[in-house]
């Protein structure tokens, strides 16, 4: 068995701060270490002025060198750290972040609505099992509520709602005992956002319907129903018994009778108002509620990332009819074959005389071959702007051989293939993606970049590249078929991004190969 490694995962919330910091020897043995929740509603103000105040960041770095001090106390490898929907909408994030950075040497991913219901998902899978088979799980936080509608484990609907608890608050200016127009008023805006953001509304009287999140958890405790295999569920008919009863008492009363703290007796009601009104818009009856979140689906990716195998090469029955399928694609755009293939063919050499440096496997192979192929395909749109509408295909058509994770990528590199976008986190498609698919994306679309260098003239002259490193440099040897330089300045003017990701810098040669005499 291998040594016990220290894994943390810290979730930077609206309403609260959670770390979580585990030992695990194994993908199915995790010990949990320390737990802590850190009181600092980071929404507080954003929602409504879209700024973090002064106080707000000054606590947020206290807080965050505290979990440094944690991190460092218990020895911990590895961690991930994310902020979530108040982080997201603050227009002075970036002060926060870099000090953050820069003050508690801890970097801040802030993620989108998608990754975080990605992260609970996984969270709820490994408590529920698949014998339950959830068909709804919400997140109620403090900015957002993460709704997925789900269908034997496959996600059907996935959408991020502006109905977190801290936002209808700080909105509504509800501060303490809420009145009858209060909760009529709360209640039919929610009811107009559930209506105009899904289309679909599935009776789910029978189905299995999971609740998470900190409030779903105190609610459970008031309104209990019988646990479902060991897992505690919330009782929707004694919850609504119990709204007026919630609702109607000031902040300090809910603190003292419910034995909650004042950033959840402040918000409950808020949030018992939400669960009974969603539980009657779908038919619920029931939620089972886990008692586990977005920190929990971090360090299962972490650990599961840790003590996976190393790659294992992609079924070729697969990666076959992944690679037909690009083709005929391709085809039906009436693209440049030659060309592409030939960039395909010179970007896949380059990756595996690389491999010693970027590590990357089989999986990742493919998806720099299929994006290779395709990197031009928005040419039959639009020359100049060929590598945007390129990506709108690929993410777009028809194409049920690639999907998931896999297309986002491979649309990626699309959009990535020459200087004209850089990588960033303002494009959804890219910030969609986990910290390492994105750092995979980079590396990737550096290696693409050269070998589109490389047949810059679409001439096809080169017949092969040697790649040697020496300490801080990658020598490329180019040969060619014919005395133009041209493929090597087409491959210097494009080796920004590899230097920048590799950390190499990047010299060509030029040979020209022998002819054969008669």
């Amino acid at each position: 068995m291998a040594a016990p490694l220290h894994f943390a995962a810290i979730d930077a919330g609206s309403n609260a701060i959670r770390l979580v910091i585990a030992r695990a020897s194994s993908p199915s043995r995790i010990e949990i270490l320390k737990t802590e929740r850190y009181s600092l509603r980071l929404g507080h103000s954003v929602f409504v002025h879209h700024r973090f105040e002064p106080k707000t960041i000054k606590r947020g770095i206290e807080a965050f060198r505290h979990f440094r001090r944690l991190l460092d106390r218990y020895g911990v490898r590895r961690y991930r750290a994310v902020a979530t929907s108040a982080t997201r909408e603050a227009q002075n994030r970036r002060e926060f972040l870099e000090r953050v950075r820069r003050e508690a040497r801890i970097t801040l991913d802030v993620i989108g609505s998608a990754e975080e219901a990605r992260l609970v998902r996984n969270a709820v899978h490994s408590v529920v099992g698949s014998e339950l088979s959830p068909r709804m799980i919400l997140d109620l936080g403090g900015g957002s509520l993460d709704l997925d509608l789900l269908r034997q484990g496959e996600v059907e609907r996935s959408v991020g709602l502006p109905l977190g608890t801290v936002r209808l608050m700080e909105t509504y200016d509800f501060r303490g005992s809420m009145s009858e127009e209060d909760i009529r008023r709360l209640r039919a805006h929610i009811l107009n956002v559930l209506a105009t953001s899904l289309r679909e509304r599935p009776n789910l009287e029978s189905a299995v319907a999971v609740a998470c999140g900190g409030n779903a958890e105190a609610l459970a405790n008031l309104a209990p129903g019988p646990q479902l295999r060991g897992i505690p569920t919330l009782n929707i008919r004694l919850l609504r018994e119990r709204l007026w009863e919630i609702t109607g008492m000031s902040v300090p009363k809910r603190m003292k009778a419910f034995r909650v703290r004042e950033d959840r007796a402040d918000v409950m009601a808020i949030a018992a108002v939400v669960f009974t009104t969603l539980a009657r818009w779908y038919g619920v009856s029931r939620f089972l509620v886990p008692g586990v979140g977005v920190r929990e689906g971090i360090l299962l990716d972490l650990v599961r990332e840790h003590f996976a195998r190393a790659p294992v090469a992609q079924d070729e029955a697969q990666a076959s009819a992944l690679r037909g399928a690009v083709e005929r694609f391709a085809a039906r755009l009436g693209d440049e074959a030659e060309h592409s293939r030939q960039v395909s063919r010179l970007a896949l050499s380059l990756f595996d005389q690389l491999r010693s440096i970027h590590g990357m496997g089989p999986e990742m192979r493919l998806v720099l071959e299929l994006g290779a192929r395709l990197h031009d395909i928005g040419r039959v749109v639009n020359r100049e702007e060929h590598h945007k509408h390129g990506e709108y295909l690929v993410r777009s058509v028809d194409l049920p051989e690639l999907r998931g994770w896999r297309r986002a990528m491979v649309a990626c590199l699309v959009r990535y293939h020459n200087r004209r976008s850089e990588p960033d986190m303002g494009h959804k498609l890219y910030a969609s993606l986990d910290p390492q698919q994105r750092a995979n994306v980079r590396a990737l679309s550096a290696l693409l970049r050269l070998a589109e260098g490389l047949d810059d003239d679409h001439k096809q002259s080169v017949l092969r590249v040697d790649v040697e490193t020496h300490r801080r440099e990658a020598v490329f040897r180019v040969q060619t078929r014919s005395a133009s330089n041209a493929p090597a300045w087409g491959a210097r003017r494009k080796a920004g991004l590899f230097e920048e990701e590799f950390g190499l810098r990047a010299v060509f040669t030029r040979s020209l190969a022998a002819r054969k005499v008669a």
